[in-house]
């Protein structure tokens, strides 16, 4: 009996060791990866002059919100603002809508060679981005959509893992729900609107996350596409930020601290959406 107690004890206080250097792992490994934002916060509310005294301050002695202000002074950031939010916005929209109806076509609908082009499409995604760029810059050119929104957006309005995304949650409804639509008189526009689209949410949710962040933090397709200030993104306009000899670190975080935000936000209030959806993803079919 003794004997038993004590490799109880023995196995509760292994596993309270475990739990303890679980969660100490964790925290270090969340610290390591805050620190860098409380780095950026810090040295966006600091004079030019505290960011040069050593050791380092986590937290300014006199906070000011200079930076900020100089940034909307010198840059036109307001407008880079605008246009990235309206590229944001309309490319994650479109996305979603043009993806979700490939992937309802590749998941519910039956064809000839629906799988074998399926397996085509997602090949494509080996093809690394930077290869079609010339393509499609001078497919822009004749089109005369350089230095536009048109031209800023319709590249991104398509995407071979949106499809894929969708396409795997939507594999995970069952199909007997179609069946009952198409009892009732309805047709696939019915069933995607009233079935796939209410059970889909959370994958839709995070399709238009990763959608949002990719498009927000563009930054080479808009330097090739646009050639003026007016039409310039955010991340081109933190890239002025920068200068030539010398860079004012207060100012350049302030402008970073700034196209951070919108990030955060979108992601903060729809994070519970994005582990579900993702979850959704990974069912088999």
């Amino acid at each position: 009996m003794e004997k038993v107690q004590s490799a109880s004890t023995t196995g509760k206080a292994s596993s309270i060791v475990r739990k303890v250097f679980t969660y100490t792992i964790i925290v270090l490994g969340g610290a390591i990866m805050v620190l860098p934002f409380i780095w950026m916060v810090s040295t966006a509310f600091k004079s030019g002059a505290a960011n040069m005294v050593l050791p380092p301050q986590f937290i300014p002695d006199e906070p000011t919100w200079s930076n900020f202000e100089r940034v909307f002074e010198m840059f036109p950031m307001l407008q880079f603002l605008v246009n990235s939010i309206v590229v944001a916005i309309v490319t994650t929209v479109g996305q979603m809508l043009f993806c979700s109806m490939a992937a309802y076509a590749f998941a519910r609908i039956e064809f000839w060679g629906r799988d074998k082009l399926f397996l085509l499409y997602l090949a494509t995604m080996m093809v690394p981005a930077q290869v079609t760029m010339i393509p499609q810059f001078i497919l822009m050119k004749q089109l005369g959509w350089l230095d536009s929104y048109t031209g800023l957006i319709v590249p991104g309005l398509f995407g071979v893992f949106g499809t894929f995304l969708l396409r795997q949650a939507f594999m995970g409804i069952p199909k007997e729900l179609d069946e009952a639509v198409f009892m009732d008189g309805g047709n696939h526009f019915t069933v995607f609107r009233k079935v796939i689209l209410p059970l889909a949410k959370p994958t839709f949710a995070t399709l238009g996350i990763l959608t949002f962040m990719q498009s927000w933090n563009s930054y080479l397709w808009p330097l090739i596409v646009t050639s003026s200030q007016e039409m310039a993104t955010l991340p081109l306009g933190l890239s002025l930020l920068q200068g030539r000899y010398g860079t004012d670190f207060g100012l350049m975080m302030a402008g970073v601290l700034i196209s951070v935000i919108p990030i955060l936000a979108v992601y903060l209030f729809a994070q519970k959406y994005f582990i579900q959806g993702m979850t959704m993803s990974g069912m088999k079919e």
